[in-house]
């Protein structure tokens, strides 16, 4: 009876866990879109900022339509570039991935048919540099341009993360992934190059020379937020008293871990090594822990970027 009970409160415990994570995944998920979205709208946009993707290529095609065309808007744009660029991706990277891109293509397109709707209702038209210009009375390109970067880039890092993406050249830049052994940052530099290029013509040598210089920066700054946000800790414990550690990380941290007996080469006394992998505010836990139940216990973290597997992520 009392292992029924406590098989019982396991899988409550696996269920809640479970639901929390994936309400949390949706959270951020859909922040990352919204800052995606507040980031093309307010910065990208107005400015002329085509760094590359389907936003890119909006603002560009926008540029020839939105007068002799005007129902052509950035967000119409987007949606006839997203379906197509969503076919290849079923293609190439199956449903899973397509799904939650599909997702955050509609939504992502939904927000900036609100925000077009909610500036025009308010009488506010955009030019180059109407965001901060309004605020401050002159131009602030530069300071646009870092907003409209880390706005995107962080959102496109998150989106990524949850292994989905904005949707338009995004999807080409994970098919590379998927098929070479190229980062996410690099691939996104190889898909838009051409897009950030073809401003220096179509807008100025100015706008040109941001939007090459924003293509570096999101390249980057994705590559390092990804790394960032998969980074976990790779934990071996060297000690003689592994009964003392090893429930808490069962009970406390809910991780598994790999246990083998050693030898010291010194002192020639038999050890027990507990391998484990955790995040990194569970290794902090978890070194407090083996401190105060094994203040003589040797203890090794190391970073690692990527884990796959249960309890983690799955592979793309």
């Amino acid at each position: 009876m009392k292992e029924n009970g406590e098989k019982l409160n396991t899988v409550k415990l696996e269920k809640r866990k479970k639901l929390k994570n994936n309400v949390l995944y949706w959270v951020i998920l859909n922040a990352g879109v919204l800052m995606y979205a507040v980031g093309v709208f307010l910065f990208k946009g107005p400015n002329n900022f085509a760094t590359g993707g389907v936003s890119g290529i909006a603002i560009i095609i926008a540029r020839y339509t939105q007068d002799a065309v005007p129902f052509l808007t950035q967000s119409v744009l987007n949606i006839i570039l997203n379906v197509l660029l969503l076919i290849i991706g079923f293609i190439f990277l199956g449903k899973g991935c397509t799904f939650l891109t599909a997702y955050c293509s509609v939504v992502y397109t939904l927000e900036m048919y609100a925000m077009e709707w909610i500036f025009r209702a308010c009488g506010i038209e955009f030019t180059n540099g109407v965001t901060l210009t309004g605020m401050s009375g002159n131009p602030q390109p530069f300071l646009e341009f870092i907003y409209a970067m880390l706005l995107t880039g962080i959102a496109s890092a998150i989106l990524f993360n949850c292994r989905a993406s904005s949707g338009g050249t995004d999807i080409i830049a994970l098919i590379i992934k998927k098929y070479t052994k190229m980062d996410i940052g690099k691939a996104l530099f190889v898909t838009d190059l051409l897009i950030a290029a073809s401003t220096f013509a179509i807008f100025g040598v100015t706008t040109g020379l941001f939007s090459i210089l924003g293509l570096f920066f999101k390249s980057f700054l994705v590559d390092g937020i990804i790394e960032s946000i998969g980074k976990s800790k790779f934990v071996t414990v060297i000690t003689a008293a592994p009964e003392r550690i090893t429930p808490y990380i069962i009970e406390g941290l809910h991780r598994s871990y790999t246990a083998y007996k050693a030898t010291g080469g010194y002192t020639g006394e038999e050890k027990t090594v507990l391998l484990t992998v955790c995040s990194r505010r569970e290794a902090l836990k978890l070194k407090l822990k083996i401190h105060a139940a094994d203040p003589s216990a040797f203890v090794i973290l190391t970073d690692t970027n990527e884990i796959l597997g249960k309890g983690f992520r799955p592979s793309l």
